[in-house]
């Protein structure tokens, strides 16, 4: 029997074609078997002709046996169904949703077979690995989230400082008049520039947690199109900047899907950052290769320090420069979350000539 059901090679068989090979095993052995009990109760019968208690009992005997037969052929066919197609999948399907109720994602449902089984199996590895992915991704939300109010958090506590410090100077000098007119004009303008500073934080935050909620909205766009328009934004803001742009690109593909907007806003956000750092001049690079679209931005400035490569996509991070402090230091930062939103990423790096390179890549489904 194992031979046989070795040879059928069930795990490579749907369950309606194991279901139907399996019976077929089970009728030509319960058929076998009740060919043998009618010859059994054949010869019973003749050996018990002339016995004065007849016969007829093995009738009797003979149709308990058939039904015997069947009923433990069903048992043993019922089971062993169970045991070659439904027991382990059961099982890993079972020690799946354990370890799933427990938040214990860090395993992978296998199954190998070829039945509606292994087609369960591997839905529910699908949906295992869909539950792990959004959990990262909570999980890492959840990190930038604390990592972003402690900035803040930090970065306010310094204005607000120097106001207390201020506030116990005017209510201790004040009422005792020891403070001159011009000395309180000018303490309260200061206080006032730290008012408006925390002012623009608060603006700030308020504009980054609206970054979560920001939909994509994908548009079918022409390379050349968006392009020019790439282009025309760069050469707007380095002339704001007196600085000037050149750009070079290279496609395996004439037509783009993206959000136009959402690039339209890392981009000139990279741009803007490059053209602050440059000495005279904006690199920018177009790519679109495999269904990605890669803008890399090039300044021909210091470039970054090995501080500003590890923080600079940090919220609220200005480096040290002079000129860093004139802005709140959240424009590589939106652009990290605006590249992940659209499925991609951003990089900073310096370019082989010395100046800062930032790539800001996005998925993008491209019709060759």
């Amino acid at each position: 029997m194992a031979k046989i059901i070795s040879y059928l090679r069930l795990k490579n068989m749907t369950m309606l074609q194991s279901f139907v090979a399996l019976n077929c095993v089970y009728l030509v052995a319960v058929l076998t078997a009740i060919v043998f009990e009618f010859d059994w109760a054949d010869r019973i019968r003749r050996r018990f002709a002339d016995h004065p208690f007849g016969n007829d009992w093995v009738i009797t005997a003979q149709i308990i046996a058939m039904l015997l037969t069947i009923g433990i052929g069903l048992v043993l066919i019922a089971g062993l169904f169970y045991k070659l197609k439904l027991k382990k999948p059961l099982e890993i399907l079972m020690s799946a949703s354990k370890k799933i109720s427990s938040n214990d994602l860090g395993f992978h449902v296998s199954y190998d077979s070829k039945d509606e089984m292994s087609e369960l199996c591997r839905a529910f590895e699908k949906m295992r690995s869909q539950l792990e992915s959004n959990f990262k991704a909570l999980w890492r939300s959840v990190e930038e989230r604390n990592q972003l109010n402690a900035i803040f958090a930090h970065d306010l506590r310094t204005p607000l400082s120097i106001m207390k410090g201020y506030s116990e100077f005017i209510t201790t000098y004040l009422p005792q008049k020891r403070i001159s007119e011009e000395k309180l004009l000018d303490t309260i303008k200061t206080m006032e520039t730290h008012i408006l500073r925390m002012e623009r934080y608060v603006e700030s935050m308020n504009s980054i947690q609206k970054l979560d909620d920001m939909p994509i909205n994908k548009q079918e766009i022409e390379f050349d199109t968006l392009i020019a328009l790439l282009d025309n934004s760069a050469s707007r803001i380095a002339d704001q900047s007196g600085k000037t742009s050149d750009s070079c690109r290279s496609a395996d593909s004439t037509l783009l899907f993206v959000d136009m907007d959402l690039v339209m806003q890392v981009f000139e956000n990279m741009v803007a950052n490059g053209a602050r750092y440059a000495s005279n001049q904006v690199n920018v690079d177009y790519l679109v290769y495999n269904g990605i679209f890669s803008i890399t931005v090039t300044d021909d400035g210091s470039g970054f320090s090995n501080d500003d490569l590890r923080k600079s996509v940090l919220p609220f991070y200005r480096g040290v420069e002079p000129e860093a402090n004139e802005h709140q230091g959240l424009g590589l930062y939106i652009c990290k979350v605006l590249c992940e939103k659209h499925q991609g990423g951003l990089q900073v790096a310096n370019s082989s000539s010395g100046g800062g390179k930032v790539t800001a890549n996005f998925l993008c489904h491209v019709d060759k």
